[in-house]
């Protein structure tokens, strides 16, 4: 079975060849807050009604790495100027392995986001 393209009338490699001028960006009008009270919100193309919306919107706001349940803390440690060129010099990671040498130093068990 053959599929006919549907044309709409537009010719869009033309349209995204185009580069807009500072003069055409002049010609167009700031939204207003009437503007916004009149949008219509849709979700990939179809209208959505305001429940919905707001759930996408919370769905979209999770993206991202997961909260951790024992998150580290950010600290202020003031060190020699050879032992942090020396964990450095180890590439990415380096603070990591700071830290996995501290648990070793204070005999704590090592766990698994330092132990990669």
């Amino acid at each position: 079975m053959t599929e006919r393209k549907r044309s709409i009338g537009s010719d869009l490699a033309k349209a995204d060849a185009h580069v807009i001028t500072a003069e055409e960006y002049a010609e167009i009008p700031e939204l207003t807050e009437e503007d916004f009270a009149r949008a219509v919100p849709h979700i990939g193309g179809p209208q959505v009604n305001e429940a919905e919306f707001r759930q996408a919107w919370k769905k979209a706001s999770k993206i991202g790495r997961p909260k951790s349940e024992h998150p580290k803390e950010a600290v202020n440690l003031r060190l020699d100027p050879d032992v942090l060129a020396h964990f450095r010099a180890g590439g990415p990671g380096w603070q990591s392995r700071i830290n996995a040498a501290l648990r070793k130093a204070a005999r704590l068990p090592c766990n698994r986001s330092t132990a990669r």
